[in-house]
């Protein structure tokens, strides 16, 4: 278990979560993810009800912090091995299960959408692109409605330009810049 990974706020706050093993995941910084809440709380208002993805999920640091928040649940996605048991743990130890669907595989991988996501939370690989290439994919598959939220984390100098997508705001904490991005209205 990491000492520094906990939940901050909402039902789980303070329960610690396991991290990833080994160095090719870059868990979001308690700080980050909580600038990143408070940025979503004052767009959304409450997370209630809400139905989310994490995706590039690492430790589901994020989306367990939605689940905590009262999200109804959460898709979290990944496709590093020790991440994924480390979200299944982490699921496990909160008594998430009910509420948290687990995939293993690329983020491109997922197919067609039942219906848009609330909101979908990101956090790939910093200046790879892979972001925007997720953002537009999700997109044209439907998981990515007309009023969905999507956070995106990047490199503080990495440019982020989706089409059909307008950066709503964002802000810059360490070495992450946080996008809140929305669709344009077509």
């Amino acid at each position: 278990m990491s000492g520094g990974l906990r939940i901050i706020a909402g039902e789980w706050r303070g329960r610690k979560l396991a991290a990833p093993q080994g160095d090719t995941t870059r868990p979001t910084a308690d700080r980050t993810r909580e600038t990143l809440f408070s940025m979503l709380v004052s767009r959304l208002g409450t997370f209630e009800g809400l139905k989310v993805a994490d995706l590039f999920a690492g430790s589901g640091a994020l989306g367990l912090e939605a689940l905590s928040r009262g999200a109804a649940h959460c898709l979290f996605v990944d496709q590093d091995a020790a991440a994924v048991r480390a979200i299944r743990t982490n699921i496990a130890n909160l008594r998430a299960q009910g509420r948290s669907d687990v995939r293993a595989g690329s983020v491109l991988s997922l197919g067609p959408a039942k219906e848009p996501l609330d909101l979908v939370l990101l956090d790939p690989p910093y200046d790879t692109g892979a972001g925007a290439v997720a953002v537009d994919k999700l997109a044209r598959l439907g998981w990515i409605g007309e009023t969905t939220w999507v956070s995106l984390e990047t490199a503080k100098g990495e440019p982020v330009a989706i089409k059909g997508f307008e950066v709503e705001t964002e802000r810059d904490v360490g070495k992450a810049r946080l996008h809140l991005l929305r669709r344009i209205a077509s």
